[in-house]
């Protein structure tokens, strides 16, 4: 038996995929900048049949890409274009709740679940699942947890790995691992599960995971706010830390991209108008109707007022202008995308720091690109700032701009690093930052993470040409 006819006996016919037209979705990356054809796409329904398919490419010696919603933004659920023989292993069909506990406040679900089908049925039992950025209608929580996701609201509940109790994953060769305990306290040797958090299926294929869920939130109050500078912005997220009040989201946003998003976005409205350089969207919440978070919110914007910090506010007065606020966020990166070829950038540094870093960057890059447009958007309670240079207007080809100011990215990620912060923040290494791993990644390090991978995947099977340059 051959190696298709071998894979498709696990699967079935349907769920093998190899002519050009379906295997297409599965060869390039969301932005369109990688691109690699696989033998086949494989569509495993259980782990079972993933520890099956895994065995048959062990023997076969065909390289495996895990693939989840294949929203990622730096190519790393596309086959290498000059990779070895590869097969993707999409986890889309394995999108079972296995279990959900409100008073343990955990739940299990497979890897291909989406990630707001997790949302909703925390928000079925009142409790919260609080990862939240703009792909979590097509995110997958394989996919969120192989790349270490983080969101809007990393400040408050932090990136995927904070919410992991435990891990399902198929290993290079083919043994299930199952630690899929939900109990908080566990000192029973290596917390094997951070192995494949963040590690872009490389090491193994998670198939399962045991996540926290949170209190449901009774109480939310939202903000709009311009503000003059990025000083006055972290004056501003000092004074809603010290609120008493849980801030669980705080974003920095230059106006420019403000004004990308009024341009081609579909449907939105701006709070206020754009003629502050910053603006800030914030969000407070509470577990318990009774805490006086407008109070709180309207307290806070008004000695930020005072002091110079605030020029102009507008608080959300219903659910639909809250989701409007968070409409611009989420669709900002597409409205992006639709306006101009742009090199982008996914930095992170001290919160402190970001004041700073942002004058650094944009003091150099003028310098080296006059032509270009300085976009930064980003989450600010976290330090995580996502700087781009925009095209001149009229300029549509995005390979004669990478062409041109592809180093932007290289000149980015050394300011961030020599501030103490990190040239990945929370989208992964994939293809597109392998660069940046050998120049800024510490060579102890690297000689770990390289031991590690020989270890579990010795032949190099899994994920190949991804995060290790």
């Amino acid at each position: 038996m051959d190696f298709l006819a071998a894979v498709t006996d696990v699967v079935g016919p349907a769920n093998a995929l190899t002519s050009i037209d379906d295997v297409a979705p599965y060869a390039v990356d969301w932005r369109g900048s990688y691109r690699g054809t696989p033998l086949a796409v494989l569509r495993p329904g259980t782990t079972q049949e993933v520890s099956d398919l895994v065995k048959r490419c062990a023997d076969a010696q065909i390289a495996i890409v895990p693939a989840g919603g294949r929203t990622g933004l730096s190519g790393g659920a596309v086959p290498s274009a000059n990779g070895p023989p590869s097969v993707v292993l999409s986890l889309e069909r394995m999108n079972r709740v296995r279990a959900i506990d409100p008073r343990d406040f955990s739940i299990v679900a497979e890897a291909g679940c989406v990630v707001q089908s997790i949302q909703q049925a925390a928000a079925d039992v009142e409790r919260l699942f609080p990862i939240q950025w703009g792909a979590q209608g097509t995110a997958q929580i394989g996919g969120m947890l192989s790349t270490n996701a983080g969101g809007i609201r990393t400040l408050r509940y932090g990136n995927a790995r904070e919410l992991v109790l435990g891990l399902e994953v198929v290993l290079p060769d083919g043994r299930i691992l199952d630690d899929l305990r939900r109990v908080r306290k566990d000192n029973s040797g290596y917390a094997l599960r951070h192995l494949f958090i963040g590690g872009e299926g490389t090491l193994g294929v998670i198939t399962a995971a045991a996540m926290r869920l949170q209190p449901a939130l009774k109480r939310v109050e939202t903000a709009f706010v311009a503000v003059p500078t990025p000083d006055a912005a972290l004056s501003l997220f000092g004074r809603m830390m010290e609120s008493g009040a849980d801030v669980i989201a705080f974003e920095l946003c230059g106006r420019y991209c403000m004004e990308m998003a009024a341009r081609h976005g579909v449907g939105l409205r701006m709070p206020l108008p754009l003629d502050s350089p910053w603006f800030v969207m914030v969000e407070l919440a509470a577990a318990h109707a009774s805490i006086p978070l407008r109070e709180i919110m309207e307290d806070a914007l008004a000695a930020a007022m005072e002091a110079g910090d605030v020029s102009d506010a507008a608080i959300a007065d219903s659910e639909a202008q809250r989701r409007m606020i968070w409409k611009i966020r989420e669709d900002y990166p597409e409205c992006s995308r639709k306006d101009s070829a742009a090199v982008s950038t996914d930095t992170a540094v001290p919160v402190s720091a970001v004041p700073e870093f942002l004058r650094m960057v944009e003091r150099d890059l003028i310098a080296r690109w006059p032509e270009g447009r300085i976009s930064a958007i980003g989450h600010a309670g976290d330090g995580n700032i996502h700087v781009s240079l925009h095209a001149p207007h009229g300029m549509t080809d995005r390979p004669a701009w990478f062409a041109r100011a592809g180093e932007a990215e290289a000149m980015v990620n050394a300011i961030a690093v020599s501030l103490g912060g990190s040239f990945s923040a929370e989208h992964g290494i994939g293809q597109s930052k392998r660069h940046a791993m050998a120049t800024h990644k510490d060579a102890v390090a690297m000689d770990v993470m390289r031991m590690v991978k020989t270890a579990l995947d010795p032949d190099g099977r899994m994920n190949p040409g991804k995060i290790l340059p």
